[in-house]
């Protein structure tokens, strides 16, 4: 079933102002307003059987007293005993039906729900936002909403929601079964029990959306992962994990199960109160009822109905908004701050970010003027100050040791973060003032950590479409002449689907980016594009990529001086600077750093070479 867009969170909010604001504001009436912008139809097909559900209790009561007083007066009990038939089936029948109404539009609001939080993530130009604390707890508390860690899925909510609902409504209808004893009853009964239900509802505190109850939420679910995906199992089962992995889970959960409790506990002066009250008003009602009744002013069936009515009337302290709504209403609400929060973060953003084309840029050249950035949260810059300028249809290679900056430099060559201060100018234009779309398909690049999609080989290589043909070159460029079928699933959890080696991943992560410059990309980034193959193979994928993509402006980064030395320019990079720039043969002439880390890689390797010919002759011998 196709998904429809709903309406953006602030159009289920009443106007501000007053009561109205009031009540809009409040987070049981926004999860309402988003069932009925959700699907009309069943919400409001599940609110009559709220409304039947709770009224035929009411008649139930009536029914018996009208039995009772059938059998007391020797009157026919055809119609009583019909009466009751009728309201016994309907109870039984519109149960199961309530049931299954609820579920589909559970379900109809979490797709819904989701389908919003996937937009609002995905709305801001970066991905700092991701990275952000505050964002982050609020993205867990609305990713799991409905995943069963913080409470039963929607489609299982709906039924206990409902059940709290009737019960008010049954509640609510036998206390007016009540006035056909007396005007004053149903406000005596009623209202002690309405009063105990505001009571039991101050006893209870409830604030499970803390920071130190989403990171224990956080961990629970992270040890889950852990234990039930596959990308895990290898080590999990070799290193003997599996009951750690368990213990830790069952420590995690209980952490967490403990902070709920401690954050849902019972405040005793409210409960006591509440005792009294329904002491001293059941007290007087069944006072009157008793003397009523030994006087003859009631019959014995009006007595059964008003007892009965009296107690049923209960319903009102127990039901209405319960614990079901209220983890339900949170979930709801949370999804709909991150929609908030993730707009209001991509208008930000939209203030800066201009709209000029980036198409055939770079012409000339892009250079980092007084670059600095620090990741949300550190206090000390990544890059401090960089200066770099890389000119347009060459290749530069940037090495340093880890933590230099070098793959936040390409972070924010991508436009994923923006500096700090500074600016990032492509031919002359600050960075932000291009299209960030426009830009990025001048962009292609393959990260340390590239992503490893569960799709089919050709949706692997072109996510956007490509024809076979380009996708069978791409392929052939990065060396993956063994993957034939592009119609093959890339996973095994799949019929007929794959796994890949990680080297034979690598290459497909390099078509990708090989057929994105064949449709259009003018900047390459590759950020360890080659650390899973062997060397003979690296050397062989990086002279066909350097071929294929000539012309562009290639950006590597790599911990392997075999492929750097093939740049055009290398640039060394060291606490968030540049120490070093030049050709290879410069920087060797220099005699600075790259030329000694890179004398301690080659007689590493003329070491290693060694051994294995000594090996291979002692084996010949």
């Amino acid at each position: 079933m196709p998904r429809v867009p709903i309406p953006a969170a602030e159009e289920v909010v009443l106007p501000k102002g007053g009561l109205t604001s009031s009540i809009a504001s409040r987070k049981e009436w926004i999860f309402f307003a988003t069932l009925w912008s959700s699907h009309p139809g069943l919400t409001v097909l599940w609110w009559a059987l709220v409304l039947a559900q709770g009224v035929l209790p009411a008649g139930f009561v009536v029914a018996v007293g009208t039995l009772v007083g059938a059998v007391a007066d020797g009157a026919p009990l055809r119609t009583p005993l019909l009466l009751i038939g009728v309201v016994f089936v309907l109870m039984q029948v519109l149960t199961p039906l309530h049931s299954q109404v609820g579920s589909l539009l559970g379900e109809h609001v979490s797709d819904r729900l989701h389908d919003r939080l996937l937009v609002a993530a995905g709305a801001p130009e970066g991905v700092a936002h991701l990275e952000n604390r505050e964002h982050m707890d609020e993205l867990t508390a609305s990713r799991d909403f409905d995943l069963g860690m913080t409470g039963p899925p929607l489609h299982l909510s709906m039924g206990l929601i409902a059940g709290g609902l009737v019960e008010a409504v049954a509640g609510l209808a036998q206390a007016v079964v009540l006035a056909a004893y007396a005007w004053w009853a149903p406000l005596l009964v009623g209202g002690a029990w309405l009063s105990t239900h505001w009571l039991l509802r101050e006893s209870s505190q409830w604030d499970r959306n803390t920071g130190e109850v989403l990171d224990a939420q956080r961990r629970a679910e992270y040890s889950y992962r852990l234990a039930v995906d596959s990308p895990a199992a290898k080590e999990i089962r070799l290193f003997g994990l599996a009951s750690w992995l368990t213990d830790r889970f069952a420590a995690d959960r209980r952490t967490l199960v403990e902070l709920r409790w401690q954050a849902t506990r019972l405040r005793q002066r409210p409960m006591r109160w509440a005792v009294a009250v329904l002491m001293v008003s059941g007290g007087l009602f069944f006072w009157s009822l008793g003397r009523d009744a030994a006087s003859g002013a009631v019959g014995l069936g009006q007595v059964s109905t008003f007892a009965y009515a009296a107690v049923g009337a209960s319903a009102l302290a127990f039901g209405g908004l319960n614990w079901a709504l209220s983890l339900a209403s949170d979930g709801v609400a949370s999804v709909l701050r991150v929609e908030r929060k993730m707009s209001t973060t991509a208008a930000a953003r939209g203030v800066v970010s201009g709209g000029a084309s980036a198409e055939r840029m770079p012409a000339a050249e892009i250079r980092f003027r007084d670059v600095t950035f620090a990741y949300p949260g550190m206090s000390a810059p990544v890059l401090d100050r960089l200066d770099l300028t890389i000119p347009a249809g060459g290749s530069l290679a940037v090495v340093g040791v880890n933590g230099a900056g070098k793959s936040t430099l390409v972070k924010l060559l991508c436009r994923l973060y923006d500096p700090v201060s500074g600016t990032i100018e492509v031919d002359g234009t600050d960075l932000r003032d291009l299209d960030v779309e426009s830009w990025r398909r001048r962009v292609s690049a393959i990260f340390q950590d590239f992503v490893r999609y569960e799709l089919p080989l050709k949706d692997n290589v072109a996510p956007l479409g490509a024809t076979p043909e380009e996708v069978r070159e791409a392929l052939a460029i990065a060396g993956a002449t063994d993957l034939r079928d592009p119609d093959t699933v890339l996973s095994p959890g799949y019929e007929n689907g794959t796994d890949l080696s990680g080297g034979q991943w690598q290459r497909v992560a390099l078509a990708r980016v090989l057929c994105a410059v064949g449709q259009g990309a003018g900047v390459v980034v590759l950020d360890e594009p080659t650390a899973q193959l062997d060397v003979r193979g690296e050397a062989e994928v990086f002279d066909r990529v350097l071929e294929a993509t000539r012309g562009c402006t290639t950006v590597l980064i790599s911990h392997r001086f075999s492929t750097v030395r093939r740049a055009d320019r290398i640039c060394v990079m060291d606490r968030g600077g540049v120490v070093e720039l030049g050709s290879h043969d410069e920087l060797m002439a220099l005699g600075g750093t790259y030329a000694r880390l890179f004398d301690l890689q080659a007689a590493r390797f003329t070491e290693e070479f060694s051994d294995e010919q000594d090996g291979a002759g002692h084996a010949d011998r």
